[in-house]
């Protein structure tokens, strides 16, 4: 789950890392009270779940309240990527002196959660990466000890050399390890991380990724979830407690387990398809779950044909047969589908579908070529 920037600068801000003043606004008349109220330079930066808004347009600096008005009255409606902009932040301004960067990344390589500081901020860490990796300096924590102090002031020194700013750039960095840790974050980010003209260290923009698995125990992260700025089939999905990924192929593939699915997809890339989805309906067999599931595939325009490939352990192969056939009685689709049905009760499944034609294949290479050529896919 992405958080937009002020709601990351909320985070920031509750735990003692210095951010600019400012505030979220809907409408131009908001963001001019919101500049009047700052009382000096600010700027207006659109709020959306995607990179590069600079770059678009989106974010620009106003002199006084009047031009902030001016500019949100542009910047709000304006489609960055493909995402509407309805929100802008206006914050205060800052007398660039220096930009850097500072994040802290969860590292599957490692195991443990990587910080990452760079003196060349302000720009993506990838292309950092790609044309100056030696201006990258990595720190893997170990998650039972924790970031110490002298660790934190060791990367910080990789970004200052004067004391003043590198005791403010550990103690961010020390706290910023804390959001990452206390909100179950899989990325937290300070880019750029500026020192002003009066030698103070801000966090002038903020960006925080959350695992959704945390959000049970996340609640007030989980409020802050922008439902306007997510797929609307995959919040369909995790109302239902399904596992959906929307992609962009024209084969909607409906399985059960995610290593089986991940292998459907493969199989269909291999046969020339393209998935048009990741959908796991897990270990349950109920028929409304799968009737769900039928109705978030068939509501995606771009798929031709339904793949449903299902393995019956906890899984009854009858029941998700049921559910296929009320889901076509209902939703009537002109979309041909294929089914692949082994495991527990896989004969009356089987059955059950021949009652209301429905093809079956017996083989997950036969059922993923079938449903290739349903599309009209494939070599």
């Amino acid at each position: 789950m992405k958080v937009h920037e002020y709601q990351a600068k909320e985070l920031f801000a509750e735990a003692g890392i210095p951010v600019p003043p400012g505030e979220v606004a809907t409408t131009p008349v908001e963001a001019f009270e919101i500049a009047s109220g700052i009382n000096r330079a600010v700027m207006v930066k659109s709020q959306v779940h995607v990179g590069g808004r600079g770059k678009a347009g989106g974010i620009k600096y106003a002199e006084n309240a009047e031009a902030a008005k001016v500019l949100a009255q542009t910047i709000l409606g304006m489609d960055i990527k493909g995402l509407t902009v309805k929100k802008v932040l206006v914050t205060a301004a800052e007398d660039i002196a220096s930009e850097s960067y500072v994040g802290i990344i969860l590292d599957r390589a490692t195991k443990r959660p990587v910080i990452m500081v760079s003196p060349a901020g302000g720009v993506d860490i990838e292309e950092v990466a790609a044309k100056t990796p030696e201006k990258i300096f990595k720190l893997a924590v170990d998650p039972v000890l924790g970031l110490k102090a002298y660790q934190a002031r060791d990367l910080a020194f990789k970004l200052y050399r004067d004391i003043g700013q590198v005791r403010q750039a550990a103690d961010i960095i020390m706290k910023l390890y804390d959001v990452f840790w206390k909100i179950d974050a899989s990325l937290v980010e300070i880019n750029p991380l500026i020192t002003n003209t009066a030698s103070k260290v801000v966090a002038i923009d903020a960006k925080v990724n959350i695992d959704d698995n945390a959000l049970y125990r996340q609640k007030q992260v989980e409020a802050m979830r922008d439902l306007d700025a997510e797929e609307p089939s995959e919040v369909q999905a995790r109302d239902a407690d399904l596992s959906y990924v929307k992609l962009d192929g024209s084969i909607g593939c409906m399985v059960n387990g995610a290593g089986l699915a991940m292998t459907t997809m493969d199989l269909v890339k291999r046969y020339g398809g393209e998935p048009a989805n990741f959908l796991d309906i897990g270990g349950s067999s109920s028929p409304e779950k799968v009737i769900t599931a039928l109705k978030i595939i068939l509501g995606d325009p771009n798929v031709r044909s339904v793949l449903i490939n299902i393995f019956g352990g906890i899984t009854r192969c009858d029941d998700v047969a049921t559910g296929i056939v009320r889901a076509f009685k209902e939703l009537k689709p002109t979309i041909p589908a294929v089914v692949r049905l082994t495991g527990t009760n896989e004969k009356e499944g089987i059955r059950i579908l021949k009652s209301v034609n429905l093809p079956s294949a017996d083989t997950l290479d036969n059922v993923v070529k079938k449903a290739i050529e349903l599309a009209g896919e494939g070599a």
